[in-house]
């Protein structure tokens, strides 16, 4: 049932429980996004590793999350079982063969993985804002900090650098809202107990460098099996608005930085976003849209999206839309919401005279799946009833030390795992904030001073005696310095410093992309 370019899923039953035909995922098409759906127990994990060991044997690279930390079990060889062995012998899979395959671990919190952060620049206002719930005033004032960090030549590497800059702002509102706007101290406020929340919930783990490069997640190993990559997310779910922003963060890289390739014999990189509706619970408008525009465009960049999620409704049409590749897991259909989503389902399907599609996914079994795929010109298949194949590797998690041997032989060990913490935002502002001090106090010592050679009635004017003229003249071009420094902008204070920070990119113009993360 193996055939080249192409990933074996299944096979399709006949009403009477027959096997019809082997069902496949055309890698050539592989690019065009899925959808894999359906309740609690049900199967979606085992089709999602399915998947990943399908792309995986035929050179593609994968990125997944492991919610529950039974996909790192895809790591090591399977284990002959009787439900699997079962299962390859009711669908006639002859060629089941056991396999493990090279896995990176990643974890936010560098526990049961290699570290994995980005930057504050890099994430953009518009994902930072949606991290932290922010109001259209708070957004507005997010923005503008990053207006000012850009124009200004001041990396913004981690919370502290944000934090502050927004303390700057906050002393400076006056002034810098008649450059950029208004900007509400309380508006500043807020932001500051956000990033206070977000500290507390472990963001700092994620912002900071070395930031992950995209080249790390797209590895082919020796033996031409294409690299996953597994986040283990089971502590990241416990704060599911980073686990989302994340996700979303990476995808809009992958869009920023990978170029066109059009539609390739086989994708560049598949990406499963599970627990999908975390991304899309109470989501801006503007954001949902931005996300409908990444997956369309991402497409002709050689990479597939593929939601995981419960309940179809979880994703929304427009993004719906765009994903050509089904596999329809059982749902249950007892509230008037869940029995919409199976009408919703069904109707997303081709129809097949065979069978009613909405009577069928109230009824399947466990590991059994509605399967749609894109064939030939790019048309979706009629929707079959599908027993999901055994997977090779093993089904359930590694144990922490076959993990922890998975990540000592890793291409990517000792690579993430130490901060850096270069010069940035906070050290450049409070080297500004140094010297303006030191200009006050050395404004104050010169006031101070005992007046050598004034006169007795105590006052002069310029030109009229005294013997004071230059004295005078002197006092006030310092004083007009001191004064200038003072109204010196964040702007003007990071040019400054441009000639000594050239190597870490400072003086550079930056370009945000289209979900406000940096084009590299």
């Amino acid at each position: 049932m193996i055939e080249e370019g192409k990933i074996f899923i299944g096979a399709s039953r006949n009403p009477d429980d027959s096997i019809n035909k082997p069902e496949y995922l055309d890698l050539k098409f592989g690019n065009r996004h899925g959808l894999v759906t359906g309740a609690t127990g049900t199967g979606k994990t085992v089709t999602l590793q399915v998947l990943a060991e399908g792309f995986s044997r035929a050179g593609v690279p994968v990125f997944a999350a492991d919610i529950k930390g039974d996909l790192s079990g895809i790591a090591a060889k399977g284990e002959p079982k009787d439900f699997l062995t079962k299962r390859a012998e009711q669908i006639g899979f002859t060629d089941y063969e056991f396999d493990q395959f090279p896995v990176i671990f990643w974890d936010l919190f560098g526990e049961k993985g290699h570290r994995v952060r980005t930057t504050i620049a890099e994430m953009g206002p518009l994902l930072l804002a949606r991290l932290m719930d922010a109001s259209e005033p708070q957004e507005g004032v997010i923005n503008i900090a990053f207006k000012i960090a850009d124009q200004g030549g001041l990396p913004l590497l981690d919370l502290k650098d944000f934090s502050s800059l927004l303390n700057y702002m906050g002393e400076n509102a006056s002034e810098l809202s008649n450059q950029y706007g208004l900007i509400s101290k309380a508006s500043v406020g807020s932001i500051q107990r956000a990033l206070l929340v977000l500290e507390q919930q472990g963001a700092e783990h994620f912002f900071g460098e070395p930031a992950l490069k995209i080249s790390d997640i797209m590895r082919t190993s020796n033996n031409g099996y294409g690299q996953i990559s597994v986040l283990a997310a089971d502590k990241l779910m416990m704060n599911p608005r980073l686990y989302a922003t994340f996700l979303l963060w990476l995808l809009s890289e992958l869009f920023e930085e990978l170029p066109e390739v059009g539609d390739p014999e086989k994708p560049k990189l598949v990406f499963f976003f599970d627990e999908a509706h975390l991304l899309f619970n109470d989501a801006p408008k503007v954001l949902t849209e931005r996300v409908e525009q990444v997956v369309r465009l991402i497409r002709s960049k050689g990479v597939g999206v593929y939601f995981v999620t419960q309940n179809p409704l979880d994703v929304p049409e427009t993004v719906l839309a765009q994903l050509g590749n089904r596999a329809q897991h059982a749902l249950r259909a007892y509230s008037p919401r869940e029995q919409k989503a199976v009408r919703t389902a069904a109707d997303t399907f081709r129809a097949n005279p065979a069978f009613d599609c909405a009577t069928v996914i109230t009824n399947l079994g466990t590991g059994e799946a509605l399967v749609s795929t894109l064939e030939a010109k790019g048309a979706p298949s009629i929707v079959e009833r599908t027993l999901i194949r055994p997977p090779s590797g093993r089904v359930g998690p590694v144990t922490d030390a076959e993990r922890q041997q998975i990540m000592d032989r890793s291409p990517v060990l000792g690579v993430y795992d130490e901060d850096i913490d270069r010069e940035s935002a906070f050290e450049l502002l409070a080297a500004r904030a140094k010297k303006a001090a030191d200009a006050d106090a050395a404004k104050r010592a010169q006031e101070e001073a005992p007046q050598q050679g004034s006169t007795t009635s105590g006052w002069s004017l310029p030109g009229f005696g005294g013997g004071n003229d230059d004295d005078n003249q002197g006092r006030g071009q310092s004083r007009g310095r001191a004064s200038g420094y003072q109204r010196e902008t964040v702007v003007e204070a990071a040019m400054k410093s441009v000639a000594r920070t050239v190597a870490t990119q400072v003086g550079r113009a930056l370009v945000r992309g289209i979900l406000g993360s940096l084009k590299r």
